[in-house]
């Protein structure tokens, strides 16, 4: 059993007041640290979050960093919205003080219970949530990291569980030493974040972490299509297992070509492949189909029972903000997909949708990460009706597509939806899918797609 890390009496500097540094600097000064917080954001500009640690004994550095407070540390503990590349964290670094992320820290409270951890670029939120629903049916399971509840949180709630099941971000994933799961995943790798990352090679070794420290009895799953996420898996020392499309394997979960909704499972030493049915609408899409082999495979790899593994299929809700059916009027679906946020996702999403006669009004736009647009080219033909632009890229998405459907700019969210129920006839479908971030108009993802539900919810 992994020992927890004696903090007590230790200096410690963490580094990011969002909810990740919060629930790390309440771990901490619960083991016994002498803690600092610091944050480049004034504390007006943080709002009721600091709430949590008005009562706790410790010193705040608020509106800019004292780089003192990194390098005279014991530790440092980084929130995934910090950039390792940071000044402040480099002088640590090379004044030889560990810094840590903050599910670097959380994991070495978690003692023996197992970590099922995926990460990838698209479809990661959805598998986690799935594999979560799947452990559920048979056992105690948290479910959070980068999706939901920190993992600090759940180490200060003292809840038991039986696995941990945990979506891990390549921002979260920078500043891990030891944290080892007992599966890994990786769903995909494709351009995103390239904001904070100088290339895709960068982002990409970022994920790679997760792989590298496995040890020999872990289990290394990956995407068989994607040569990225194929030649990160090969680098852990646990048994490598594949998902993809195509006849059963061993070591392997597959669907087959012609995407019938049907599963395959197959072991080193089974004697035969397992199978299993998709009939759930939550699931529907060749993405889907993806998402839930890689949680049949983690789920059944720590021997979550075939029978368990199928009621999570059928009973599995979807996640809101991931093409979420927010309204059906007058024979319009109007489809919220606010958490694509690069244009993989989003050519991910319109891809779900047969093409035939056009009939998708695409709504586009909001703060780009820096990626071309050009590659959803393909997949505007005999599908796209219409394409509605919004926020600040919208003046490139519309250099690049604007010949591929008719385009309007629109500017605003309320604009948009306001124009595409007027473009709208019975059959069509209204899809807010960005390909971009959300940070020019809204706090969050998730604050766009609420936002969408109450316009659509407000049309006469």
């Amino acid at each position: 059993m992994t020992r927890s890390p004696e903090l007590r009496g230790k200096k410690i500097t963490v580094v990011g007041l969002g909810r990740s540094g919060i629930a790390a600097a309440r771990l901490c000064v619960r083991e016994g640290a002498s803690v600092t917080v610091t944050d480049s954001r004034p504390a007006a500009a943080l709002g009721p979050a600091l709430g949590a640690l008005e009562v706790l004994p410790l010193r705040r550095m608020l509106g800019g960093h004292d780089q003192r407070d990194f390098t005279a540390a014991d530790l440092v503990v980084v929130s995934p919205g910090v950039p390792m590349s940071m000044a402040e964290l480099k002088a640590a670094q090379a004044a030889g003080v560990p810094t840590w992320s903050e599910v670097e820290l959380a994991s070495r409270f978690l003692g023996a219970t197992p970590l099922v951890a995926i990460t990838g670029t698209n479809g990661k939120s959805t598998t986690t949530a799935l594999a979560g629903a799947l452990f559920s049916e048979d056992r105690r399971t948290f479910v959070g990291g980068n999706l939901g509840t920190p993992l600090c949180e759940h180490v200060l709630s003292g809840q038991p569980a039986d696995v941990v099941v945990a979506e891990l971000s390549s921002f979260q994933l920078e500043g891990i030493e030891r944290l080892r799961a007992r599966v890994a995943a990786i769903l995909n790798v494709t351009p995103d974040h390239l904001d904070r990352y100088p290339g895709l090679d960068a982002y990409a070794a970022a994920k790679a972490r997760l792989f590298e420290t496995q040890q020999p009895g872990d289990f290394a799953v990956a995407n068989l299509r994607d040569d990225r996420a194929m030649a990160m898996a090969a680098a852990s020392r646990g048994a490598l297992y594949t998902f993809g499309f195509g006849p059963p394997a061993r070591a392997a979960a597959r669907a087959p070509e012609d995407g019938r909704s049907e599963l395959w499972f197959y072991r080193y030493a089974a004697g035969s492949p397992e199978r299993y049915r998709i009939a759930n609408r939550s699931l529907r899409g060749r993405h889907n189909l993806e998402n839930a082999m890689a949680a049949l495979v983690c789920a059944r790899l720590l021997g979550v029972p075939g029978a368990a593994v199928q009621r999570g299929l059928d009973h599995f809700t979807g996640l809101p903000h991931r093409l979420e059916l927010v309204s059906e009027r007058g024979g319009v679906e109007w489809i919220n997909d606010s958490k694509a946020t690069n244009v993989d996702s989003t050519g991910v999403g319109l891809a779900a949708f047969p093409p035939g006669p056009p009939r998708v009004v695409l709504i586009l736009g909001g703060r780009g990460k820096k990626a071309p647009y050009a590659p959803l080219r393909a997949l505007f033909k005999d599908r796209v009706k219409a394409l509605l632009t919004i926020g600040e890229d919208a003046p490139a998405i519309e250099k690049a597509l604007s010949d591929a459907a008719a385009t309007e700019g629109c500017g605003t969210l309320a604009q948009a939806v306001t124009r595409a129920a007027a473009l709208t006839a019975p059959g069509d479908v209204v899809l807010l899918s960005p390909a971009c971030a959300s940070y020019d108009q809204f706090k969050s993802f998730e604050e766009r797609g609420e936002r969408f539900r109450q316009l659509v919810g407000a049309l006469p």
